[in-house]
């Protein structure tokens, strides 16, 4: 590597934190939780990213879930470049969020209409906006460790990069929001009954397969247990698709586990790594949703077309047989992994559904953020670390998913795998 190459990472750095706070624009990208500095990235192909010093590596992030077909894939790309010669914004009804439309709702088991928005978090927030206006009530339940964006009544305690940077809640949320909210454990069912029979709740919202305290399963009869609970209480149950929808499988991950939330949140792949977002329902509660309903919900650049072109781009890409290859290709790495972890001796396990899985540095089995929180995160940091070196790129938290793609063939696996190897043993005492 050339003096000059790294001298130009360094200034990237530098005029980025003279401009930016922590230099970034979203506070996990820090690298704060695993020490050193975050790669610039310049240019992504398939499975692999350049960063600003020429360095290559193999990319585990892949925009934290939303290229599910890998960087710049060739289809995503001509939709993208045809469609920004006709134009990047309307704000007008286009044919495309049509199509996106159409596509989204013959997917997913509970959607009969979809309402397009720019991020996960607007989708959260707008989501539980229409449980208040549906059931009249104020009170929201969601769970420690499943994060649902940063609006402010979803604030009152999160996983990711809230985790990471060891932040209770957030500065700027008001108590009277805060109170509105009631966390408790992931997959304790008793719990949610507890707290649905004693207080009237809007809505009850999780991921049901959480990613955001790392790859956490639900367990057998939590989500069904779940229905049941809003069923009996008049509570709406909400499920956060934003990472599992069009990733665990085609109708996400509610059409794995057999359970139909009332209202559903996507994101990430809808959009093929363009910021998108939607919400959506049974047509009963989107008639509630403006111009048809008083609950009120707008945005500039929603159902933007160049996101809608790169969603059906991205979508028309994901047949069976491209689940069939994300399913083998998570549990060969999987495999992998634990073959790594015997072999080196780390107090380390490897938790996976499809195509997402994190290498939690505990012993125990991660039902839920306490057991989460048992992670060695300093040895995380130090596996990191170990990993960039060796040019593999891994989320720059304990606390999140790995993210495969149809991209990562069997080099791309081998590679991860060879560098686990030798990344474990060199963190292992």
């Amino acid at each position: 590597m050339s003096t000059t190459s790294v001298a130009r990472n360094e200034e990237l750095l530098a005029r980025a934190e003279a401009l930016m706070p922590g230099g970034v624009s979203s506070p996990v990208r820090a690298y704060r939780a695993v020490g050193g500095h975050p790669p610039f990235i310049v240019a992504g192909e398939g499975c692999r990213v350049r960063d600003a010093d020429g360095r290559t590596f193999v990319d585990l992030v892949c925009s934290w879930g939303p290229l599910i077909a890998g960087h710049a894939h060739p289809a995503v790309v001509a939709a993208i470049e045809r469609q920004a010669r006709l134009g990047t914004s309307y704000g007008a009804p286009t044919p495309l969020e049509v199509e996106l439309a159409a596509e989204v709702v013959a997917a997913v088991p509970s959607l009969e209409m979809v309402r397009f928005v720019s991020s996960g978090t607007e989708a959260a927030m707008s989501a539980l906006r229409l449980a208040r206006a549906a059931t009249g009530r104020a009170a929201i339940l969601k769970f420690a460790g499943c994060y649902h964006g940063h609006a402010d009544a979803l604030l009152s305690k999160a996983g990711s990069g809230l985790a990471t940077l060891g932040l209770p809640g957030s500065a700027g949320v008001t108590p009277e929001t805060a109170a509105d909210t009631i966390t408790v454990a992931y997959n304790d069912a008793s719990a949610v009954r507890d707290v649905a029979e004693r207080v009237p709740l809007a809505a009850i919202v999780v991921e049901p397969f959480a990613g955001n305290m790392g790859c956490v399963p639900p367990q057998p009869g939590f989500l069904e247990e779940l229905r049941r609970i809003a069923d009996a209480t008049g509570a709406l149950l909400v499920f956060d698709e934003v990472i599992t929808g069009f990733r665990l499988a085609r109708g996400g991950a509610q059409s794995i586990v057999g359970v139909r939330p009332d209202i559903t949140t996507l994101g990430k792949v809808i959009g093929g790594g363009l910021p998108v977002g939607a919400y959506g329902a049974s047509r009963a509660l989107m008639s509630q949703v403006a111009p048809l309903g008083p609950m009120y919900q707008a945005g500039t650049l929603s159902g933007n077309p160049l996101a809608m072109a790169a969603g059906l781009a991205t979508l028309r890409l994901l047949d069976d047989g491209a689940y069939a290859r994300l399913e083998a290709a998570g549990a060969w790495l999987e495999a992998g992994l634990n073959d790594a972890i015997r072999s080196s001796g780390a107090r380390a396990r490897v938790q996976r559904a499809g195509s997402l899985l994190t290498l939690f540095f505990t012993d125990r089995v991660v039902r839920d953020e306490d057991d989460a929180m048992t992670s060695d995160r300093e040895r995380f940091a130090a596996f990191h670390r170990a990993m960039l070196r060796r040019g593999v790129m891994l989320p720059p938290s304990q606390f999140e998913c790995w993210f495969l793609s149809l991209a990562h063939d069997d080099p791309a696996l081998e590679e991860i795998v060879t560098a686990a190897r030798a990344s474990l043993k060199e963190v292992t005492p």
